[in-house]
């Protein structure tokens, strides 16, 4: 192409600008070559002349808008300065992208904000991808790096570059946390968490504040990361370079010394540290970093007194003695603190601070030091005491991460300095500018050798790329009699100096060319580096190079009492890791130097010479690795968050290198295409006989033969076409003139058509109209003809109107006159009849009042004289009524039968008290003898865990104590129950109206709140299905620690056991306790209830109060014995409680390595101190029954003095007859009590002594088992009580009604009650049983191998048997049936063969009551599934056979159990062959949690098979041919010829994932699961769908794009068709691919208004905000006919879903799970015609 082409009107172009850089400008006149002027437009509209000449060349070109904002700077045509500056500029402002590519170089750009891109989401996310196929990130690089590192079995190395301030230790850290997360380390060795733990270590002590960097790492590090063969963490090593020590002894203005010191000096005034005559040491981050690596709390204190000492000996004062050659130290203070921190003496080292030693052949001499020379030694100690430090601190990390297992692998991350240029550059920036030069080198050669390995591998002609060889440079500075040696050489001369060695320069590299001498300065030097030129200023090189130490100061610390002080300096022999070829590769600055010792002065080599050693070194590791670069961008000085200078950007593009990559890369051939998306990108520019041709390459060549007729401008590879710069650009301006050219004739023949349509719609309307107007005229003079007539009928009906309205008015006035008239006349006579009707009304009552009147008076009189005559009459008899009484002999004769029955119920009463007071200690005695038992089995347990000291125990007692304060909440609901039972019962009449209102309101919200139950069902389901995960996992680590550790350890059984034992006493005790309280209570009401009984009776307060006293004294008297043996058992119960305590606590101290141990302790002390509180709170409510025993009587004191008075015990004859009859009913209730409670009492001792010989029989077969079968046992017993607990509860009934509620809750608690009383008999029965009949030891080698502790109830029914089979043919049975069956040798016949076969067993064992062979059988069954799922467990299919026939045995359980529940759908004679003699219950517990377990396992194979296939098959493989534009890609999405062959990489359409999920949808048909399971793995799987499409869409930026969309929404069609295809439309696995559903929408609707922000904020409802900020973001377009979305847009977006609550969360969770429903689904297959093939050997199986 010529520059006519290029340079034409409306291309726009890129100028120079002082301000920002480059601007952009538009061509307004075509150029022609040669003329002097340009004619420009800039943005502002202003015109501009841009001059072209030999010193000013033609402007750089702009990129069309469709490569603006791409993810990879070499996918640009124009590949050159302003391109690569603008394309970063609006990838950072516009979109928040901080990550670039820039072909093999990921450009990192400083945001100065937390992002939420570095999460473990993320990681995962970017594991496992190709580096091109997702958006940039260090992540990618990382992940890279440990791809080629397991492919190519080659070290890596990730180089981290930039300045200060750029990001180079975040990114360094962020990519060695993605391979300790991907890597993992080899089993549980923590390497990976002690590589992050090193980071704070090492920024405390080589980390500053700048004024560039808050933050900014004061040396260079390159850490190495080892893997074994399964490429796991084993270990790591880090080498530094260059630590900056001045900053030790100077620190410029506004910058700071390193973190360490501020950290020591971060408070004062805490006595624990006023040793160091500074502060506290605060930073605890730091502190626990050095215990995480190993380094001691001695070693710890060591490092902070040393740091104290450095600080103590920069406080100390030189001062010049008179004649100006000595000095002498002037404040002592500091040098005291600095030699007793250290441990040195203070004399010597204040003697040789101003003193040197000087060595001849003959004679060695003191020599004075002036005071500049001192301050220089001081200074020089202490940057040395300083490196030797951080020497040590670095040995000690490369300790903790070494490891001696072989290193198969590393990976390299390179921490290091960038170019620097200052205003003023000393030795450092000249060292870190020499390291730099030497990285570029190697960085160039490495971008040149892929270049021509590319052009190698697609076999096309090339010619060597001229590229900038930064050689000469390094010759300059490292050649022999280059700078460094002419620097070492002038450091070795005796007065060597600053302004020496720079003449020496001069005179030596004056001719160079990469050396200049300034004009202005005679002490400094220019050197031209690749980035810029530098002038290093001359003063201090020699001083920085020597690094001068005196040996005699040196000798003083070797001498330290202090041993760490003294390690620190003794002379090390060069170590030979620092050879090339050593396998720790142990290697640091320091280490890696030879150390000749010299008489007086230094004693090691210059700076120089070690840096340049230590760089060599590294370089070869460099180049013995496959490098991978990141480039980090400072945006700003500022440190503001998403501000972009360019002038700073610009800076350091030049300095990094990325902009000699876009060289290099321009110098050869760029763009690359392959020929399939060439030829679908550029087919509009072909001809029609071209398009039909199948030959892609051919009508490629063709093409571009004619379009581009240079052919040094392209070249054809294998696999796709090679461009130079520049003509892509001219490619797509032809391919927008085409599609420009057929708009502009599509738009000509629209415009025609439609002016056609117009005129012919004008002319048909014109007609129409016509036609309208004439009939209209016509309708209008028809209408007034009408009008006219029906004018003269509305005179002629209006006249007669108003004459009869008129009469009618007239008439009705008429009518009203003498209406009124009459009225008037009839009231007036209505009145005087009134006036006469009222006065004989009022004459009627008033004689009849004064009738009453007179009646009354004379009544009262009769009454009066009556009761006057009766009273008197009543005086006389009570007069002699009292004469009576006072007679002794009267009195005796009354009272004399009341006193025999009186003493006769004394004496009754006395007898049953004895019977009472013996039956009381006769249960005294026997709990004697239980707390015997008790202590005797409390002393088995010291003496075991005297002779056993485990913590295995502290599980089980935990568990226990949590179960027993369970029951003890339990039992104090169950106090507060009767009240409600109560007032259900008799429920109040004022009730019943609200309670109609409640009713409708929850009808009206029941399918609301069935909702919520449903939520919260769902929850627990999925709560309790994570604890089953949990339990597999723990389950499977069980078993691999279980082959690898020797099962030789039997203690800690009996310990376990007797702790459970104890726990189990205790448990029973709190239940007495409970039950006495009750009993109290309930006496308490009989008593009260007994006193409201007679004070009804109405007898004299005297009998009342003797009959209360008399039933209290008897009761108080029962109560105090009772209370007394409560309060000594709970005594008893507090001293084994604390001697439990004491010795778990006396274990515990033992065992204080443990910290696990300790914790565990501390939660059991705190349970047990709850445990005491309860019990105590049980107590109190004993003590409070009996004061309301005691006041009772007390209250109802008598008083005989008023029971005396006026002679009233002679009126209480009648009443005292029924309250002897009273008695005696108390009496004989009181003893039919006695003899209930007698009987209860009884009950409890067997059921104890029962009890007792179950734990026992429990604990011997507990001691038969290994410790790793005990803690099973524990968790098992656990994780059923708690499976049990969450299964039992019932969902709430249906809301009908309250009281419907209530009386159905009575009806299921009693039924309860009915069905405990059952199975108490049947104990009751069974304890009998074993008092009989003697106990038989336990032989627990009989016992098969438990994977949870069950129990078999017997059941009191008989059954016929199907299946029998012999005790030794079990292993037989469960190989054929379990080990070695395959799903194809029984396709053929029913499905779930095997389960039911089991279960006819299981039948058989019932019928025959063999207890010992249905756990045997059931135990086994489920050991050998385990086994086979663990043996197969990434086999689909035979999970899937085997999650189908775990289920259909546990159905089978189920249907053939007995319950009633679960008999609704059988026939009769299913029914008939239900279980007789064991209920199963919690064998179905345990089979329901393994097919948990194996559906999960399920889910976890099924992903594993769908998940390389989703990504492809819904972002990338076209459904819809030819739809999805092409972009030209950058050198990621290029490089495929160099990993593949010609035919591309293999992928995965729509149609290979649909048939998947058709495979797995029949294989689960094929094997009888049911479908409700195949329902939810379904939902599950395309959950999974949902979450890695969505997960890489907002990752990608390639698939964000319209026809990604339509592609999207159509590959999801046919998803849900496939749904509607296999009826699993209720499977709820539709609305799992509503996000990704929305999403397609989001990129396929409009969005340029705020009315499009609205539609999409109410669309998006499934999305998060940041996950439609970020599709919005990469949203890309493929024509230059779509538009990109603005930032003003997104922003709107922003402010409008503010108000959302949405999760800060931009990936979807790809590991979650739905929670599992097994619904009980019963089989109507009949056993009886169940065939079983003799294929399966089951020969010796007998029908029954």
């Amino acid at each position: 192409m010529s520059v006519n082409e290029l340079y034409t009107q409306r291309t726009r172009v890129w100028i120079a600008d002082s301000e920002d850089v480059w601007k952009p400008a538009e061509i307004t006149k075509d150029y022609k070559e040669g003329e002097p002027i340009l004619h420009l437009r800039q943005e502002d509209e202003t015109p501009l002349e841009y001059r072209i000449g030999p010193k000013d060349p033609l402007p750089f070109l702009r990129n069309p808008d469709i490569l603006v904002g791409e993810n990879d700077l070499t996918a640009l045509s124009y590949l050159h300065e302003p391109a690569v500056l603008h394309n970063l500029k609006v990838r950072f402002l516009e979109s928040n992208h901080i990550y670039t590519y820039c072909g093999i170089v990921l450009v990192a750009i400083n945001p100065y904000e937390q992002l939420a891109i570095y999460g473990e989401e993320v990681i995962n996310a970017y594991s496992g991808q190709n580096m091109g196929d997702m958006d940039p990130h260090i992540f990618a690089v990382a992940e890279e790096a440990y791809k080629q590192m397991a492919r190519d079995e080659r070290n890596q190395s990730i180089i981290v570059s930039g300045e200060s301030g750029a990001g180079k230790t975040v990114s360094a850290k962020y990519a060695m946390r993605f391979f300790a997360t991907v890597g993992g380390s080899a089993g549980n060795t923590n390497v990976e968490e002690k590589v992050l733990a090193s980071s704070p270590i090492m920024e405390a002590i080589g980390n500053a504040k700048t004024t560039r960097n808050d933050n900014s790492s004061r040396f260079g590090k390159y850490i190495q990361i080892g893997f074994d063969r399964q490429y796991h963490i084993i270990g790591a090593n880090m080498r530094t370079y260059l630590l900056e020590k001045s900053r030790v002894v100077f620190q410029a203005e506004d910058e700071r010394n390193y973190h360490i010191f501020y950290q020591l000096c971060a408070c004062a005034s805490l006595p624990e540290f006023k040793d160091l005559a500074l502060c506290k040491y605060t930073s605890t981050s730091t502190m626990k970093c050095y215990v995480f690596i190993g380094v001691k709390e001695n070693m710890q204190s060591s490092i902070i007194k040393i740091i104290a000492a450095i600080l103590h000996l920069g406080n100390v004062e030189i001062c010049s003695e008179r004649d100006g050659d000595s000095c002498h130290v002037l404040v002592h203070r500091h040098l005291k603190h600095f030699c007793r921190l250290l441990g040195v003496e203070l004399e010597q080292m204040e003697h040789w601070l101003c003193h040197r030693k000087l060595v001849t052949s003959s004679e060695t001499y003191v020599k004075n030091m002036s005071c500049k020379q001192a301050s220089n030694a001081r200074d020089a100690l202490a940057k040395h005491i300083y490196a030797h430090m951080f020497d040590w601190i670095v040995e000690h990390v490369n300790k903790a991460l070494h490891t001696t297992a072989k290193q198969r692998s590393f990976i390299g991350v390179l921490d290091i300095y960038g170019f620097e240029t200052f205003e003023i550059n000393s030795f450092e920036q000249f060292c870190i500018n020499y390291a730099n030069e030497k990285l570029q080198q190697q960085f160039n050669s490495h971008v040149f050798k892929l270049e021509q390995e590319e052009y190698m591998k697609e076999q096309i002609p090339w010619t060597l790329i001229d590229f900038y060889d930064n050689q000469p440079c390094i010759d300059l500075i490292e050649a022999k009699l280059g700078i460094l040696d002419l620097l070492d050489e002038e450091c070795r001369v005796p007065k060597g100096t600053d302004e020496n060695w720079c003449q020496k320069l001069y005179g030596k590299h004056s001719g160079s060319a990469h050396f200049q001498k300034p004009r202005m300065s005679n002490t400094s030097f220019i050197i031209i580096h690749f980035a810029d030129k530098v002038e290093y200023q001359c003063e201090g090189f020699l001083e920085k190079n020597r690094d001068t130490v005196y040996e005699e100061q040196i000798n003083i610390l070797k001498a330290s009492k202090f041993q760490m002080v003294a390690d620190l300096f003794l002379e090390k022999k060069e170590s030979s890791s620092s050879t090339p070829g050593s396998k720790t590769s142990r290697i640091n600055v320091r280490s890696a130097k030879t150390v000749p010792k010299t008489p007086n002065k230094e004693h090691r080599k210059t700076v120089g010479h070690q840096f340049r050693s230590s760089l060599q070194l590294l370089m070869e590791t460099l180049n013995a690795t496959t490098p991978h670069y990141v480039r980090c961008i400072k945006p700003n000085d500022e440190k503001m968050s998403f501000v972009f200078d360019s002038k700073r950007a610009v800076q350091q593009l030049r300095a990094c290198g990325v902009l000699e990559t876009i060289r290099i890369s321009a110098a050869g051939y760029p763009s690359r295409w392959t020929y399939q998306d060439f030829f679908n990108r550029y087919r509009v520019l072909m001809k029609r006989a071209d398009m039909t041709n199948s030959d892609k390459k051919l009508v490629c060549r063709n093409l571009l033969a004619t379009l581009i007729k240079d052919e040094d401008k392209f070249q054809f590879g294998k696999t796709k076409i090679f461009f130079r710069a520049g003509q892509v650009a001219y490619l797509e301006k032809l391919r927008a003139d085409k599609f420009r050219s057929a708009c502009i004739k599509i738009q000509k023949t629209v415009r025609g058509w439609l002016q056609r349509l117009r005129y012919r719609k004008i002319r048909r309307s014109a007609v129409l109209l016509q036609r309208y107007g004439r009939g209209y005229m016509a309708r209008r003079y028809a209408e007034q003809l009408r009008l006219t007539r029906a004018a003269v009928i509305c005179q002629k009906q209006c006249r007669m109107v108003r004459d009869r309205r008129a009469f009618l008015r007239v008439r009705r006035a008429v009518v009203t006159i003498q209406a009124y008239t009459r009225g008037m006349y009839t009231r007036r006579i209505f009145k005087e009849f009134l006036l006469h009707h009222k006065a004989m009304v009022i004459q009627k009552n008033v004689r009849g009042w004064l009738a009453r009147k007179k009646f009354r008076r004379a009544r009262d009189a009769a009454v009066t004289i009556q009761c006057a005559v009766r009273c008197m009459r009543a005086k006389r008899l009570t007069k002699q009524l009292k004469i009576d009484a006072r007679s002794a002999q009267h009195l005796k004769k009354l009272n004399s039968g009341m006193e025999n029955k009186i003493v006769q119920l004394q004496r009754k009463m006395d007898d049953q008290s004895k019977d009472l007071k013996t039956q009381n200690e006769q249960l005294l005695s026997h709990n004697n003898n239980l707390g015997s038992e008790v202590g005797k089995l409390q002393k088995e347990l010291q003496q075991v865990r005297l002779r056993h000291g485990d913590g295995n125990q502290l599980t089980s007692l935990q568990e226990e104590l949590a179960r027993l304060r369970a029951e003890l909440k339990e039992s104090h609901d169950l106090n507060q129950s009767p009240p409600t039972h109560s007032s259900v019962n008799h429920p109040k009449p004022c009730v019943t109206a609200p309670c109609v209102l409640v009713c409708a309101d929850q009808e009206s919200s029941a399918s609301q709140r069935e909702t919520d139950l449903q939520k919260d069902l769902d929850q627990e389901r999925l709560r309790y299905q994570n604890l089953l995960k949990e339990f597999s996992r723990m389950e499977q680590r069980f078993d691999n620690l279980e082959e690898e550790v020797a099962l030789t350890k039997d203690i800690g059984v009996e310990k376990a056991a007797m702790d459970i034992s104890i726990f189990m006493k205790l448990q029973k005790r709190v239940r007495e306790l409970e039950l006495e309280r009750k009993r109290l209570q309930a006496h308490i009401d009989k008593m009260e209830e007994l006193a409201k009984s007679k004070s009804s009776l109405r007898t004299p307060l005297i009998y009342k109060r003797i009959c209360v006293c008399v039933y209290v004294c008897g009761l108080f008297s029962l109560q105090r014995l009772q209370r007394q043996e409560l309060e000594s058992e709970n005594k008893k119960l507090k001293n084994d409680l604390n001697e439990m305590r004491r010795t778990v606590s006396d274990r515990v101290s033992d065992d204080s390595s443990s910290n696990e141990l300790q914790e565990s302790y501390k939660l059991l002390l705190t349970q047990l101190k709850a445990a005491n509180e309860e019990l105590d709170m049980r107590k109190e409510e004993v003590l409070l029954l009996r004061t309301k025993i005691v006041s009772g009587p007390q209250q109802n004191g008598l008083d005989w003095a008023h029971l005396n008075e006026d002679g009233e015990l002679g009126l209480a004859y009648l009443g005292l007859k029924e309250v002897a009859r009273v008695l005696e009913a108390q009496v004989q209730s009181l003893s039919r009590q006695h003899k209930d409670e007698l009987e209860a009492l009884h009950t409890q001792i067997e059921v104890l002594r029962g009890d007792l010989e179950k734990k026992t029989e429990a604990l011997n077969h507990t001691m038969s088992l290994s410790p790793e079968a005990q803690v099973e046992y524990s968790v098992q017993q656990e994780i059923t009580r708690l499976t049990n607990d969450n299964l039992v509860r019932d969902p709430p009934p249906p809301l009908i009604g309250v009281v419907r509620d209530l009386k159905e809750l009575v009806e299921k608690l009693e039924k309860n009650e009915r069905k405990l009383k059952k199975q108490l008999r049947i104990y009751m029965k069974k304890i009998q049983e074993l008092e009989v009949s003697p106990v038989t030891p336990v032989d627990s080698r009989s016992r098969p191998e438990l994977s949870r502790q069950v129990t078999v109830q017997r059941r009191e029914k008989d059954f016929e048997g199907m299946l029998e089979y012999c005790k030794e043919d079990e292993a037989l049975l469960l190989k054929a049936l379990i080990a070695e069956i395959r799903p194809s040798s029984v396709s053929a016949t029913v499905p779930c063969l095997p389960a039911y076969i089991l279960f006819m067993c299981i039948r058989h064992a019932d019928y025959v009551n063999d207890d010992e062979k249905v756990e045997s059988l059931l135990t086994s069954t489920i050991n050998a599934i385990k086994k086979v799922l663990k043996k197969n467990v990434n086999d689909f299919e035979m999970v899937s056979f085997w999650l189908a026939n775990t289920s259909r045995l546990l159905h089978c359980l189920k249907q053939y159990s007995g319950d009633e529940a679960f008999m609704t759908q059988n026939t009769g004679k299913q029914n008939e062959h239900c279980l007789k003699n064991f209920d199963l219950a919690e064998y179905r517990q345990v089979l329901s949690d393994l097919s948990i377990q194996i559906y999960q396992q399920l889910i976890k194979v099924a992903e594993g098979i769908m998940q390389p296939m989703i990504v492809s098959a819904m972002l990338e493989s076209e459904s819809i041919p030819s739809l999805s534009g092409v972009k030209p890609m950058g050198y990621r999405n290029r490089s495929s010829s160099m990993d593949h062959d010609g035919n591309g990489p293999s992928t995965y359409t729509l149609g290979a994932l649909i048939r998947q999920l058709g495979q797995f949808h029949s294989v689960m048909g094929e094997h009888g699961l049911d479908p409700e399971i195949v329902s939810q793995v379904v939902r599950q799987l395309f959950h999974c769908i949902n979450a890695f499409t969505l997960n890489n869409l907002l990752l990608r930026k390639d698939v964000c794009s319209w026809s990604t969309g339509m592609q999207l929404r159509y590959n999801i069609s046919q998803m849900e068709e496939w749904l509607r295809a296999n009826n699993l439309q209720q499977s709820k696995a539709a609305p799992t691919l509503e996000p990704i559903i929305q999403a397609a929408q989001l990129l396929q609707v409009k969005k340029k208004t705020s009315q499009d922000a609205e539609a999409i904020c109410a669309l998006c409802t499934a999305l998060t905000m940041q996950q439609i900020v970020k599709i919005l973001n990469l949203y890309t377009p493929l024509n230059e006919f779509e538009e990109r979305v603005t930032v003003s847009f997104i922003r709107n977006i922003q402010s409008n879903l503010q108000e959302r609550n949405d999760a800060p969360t931009l990936l979807v969770d790809t590991k979650h799970t739905f929670p599992v429903l097994f619904p009980y689904t019963p089989s109507a297959l009949s056993l009886e015609t169940l065939h079983i093939p003799a294929s399966l050997g089951l020969g010796f199986l007998v029908r029954v």
